[in-house]
C-alpha cells in the first residue's frame, strides 16, 4: 500500500504543469480549515501579486467549534479575525517546481500583529492546495485571557487555493 501511495505522490507532481505563483496580477484565493486551542472554524483568503516575489492579501476566519468558558458562550466579535498581510513569495527563489511556492509574511489584523508561513502546490492551472501556520508577534493586550485567546495564538491551517 505505502508504495502505490508513493507512485501517485510521484505521478501526481510529474503531471503537475501549474503555476503557484505568476507575480504582478496574480490572484490567489484560499477557503481551508483553521485549527487552534478551544476551536476549529473556517478561514478565506486572497493574495494578490505585485511584483515578482511579492503579494499583498486580506484574511477572515471565524471559529464554529469553541469551548464556552465558566458556561458562557462566545459571541460572533470573539470568534471573528480579520488581517491584512503581506507575502514574500519565494517558490522561484528556492528553484521550487513552478507547481509549488513557499510564502512567509507578516500580517495585521483585529487581535494581533503576526507572522505566517505557508505552502502551496496546485495539481491543475486552476487548483491547488494550501497549508499555512501563523504566530503573533505582538499582541493589542498584554494580558490575554478568556476569549481573547481566539484567533490570538498559534493557528494551524489547510484547504483548497484557487488561481483566479
Amino acid at each position: 500500500m505505502r508504495k502505490l501511495i508513493t507512485l501517485a505522490a510521484i505521478i501526481a507532481v510529474s503531471m503537475a504543469n501549474a503555476q503557484a505563483f505568476k507575480g504582478k496580477g496574480d490572484i490567489k484565493a484560499q477557503v481551508g480549515l483553521n485549527v487552534q486551542d478551544h476551536g476549529t472554524g473556517i478561514n478565506v483568503s486572497a493574495d494578490f501579486g505585485i511584483g515578482e516575489n511579492m503579494s499583498y492579501g486580506f484574511v477572515a476566519s471565524y471559529l464554529l467549534s469553541v469551548e464556552e468558558a465558566a458556561g458562557v458562550k462566545p459571541e460572533f466579535a470573539d470568534r471573528a479575525d480579520a488581517k491584512v498581510r503581506f507575502n514574500a513569495n519565494l517558490g522561484n527563489v528556492f528553484k521550487l517546481d513552478k507547481a509549488m511556492d513557499i510564502y512567509p509574511g507578516l500580517n495585521l489584523g483585529t487581535r494581533n500583529f503576526g507572522a505566517h508561513l505557508g505552502f502551496r502546490y496546485f495539481f491543475t492551472e486552476g487548483f491547488g492546495v494550501y497549508t499555512e501556520a501563523g504566530i503573533p508577534l505582538a499582541r493589542y493586550d498584554s494580558n490575554v485571557e478568556g476569549f481573547d485567546e481566539y484567533n490570538n495564538q498559534f493557528v494551524f491551517q489547510i484547504g483548497a487555493s484557487f488561481n483566479l
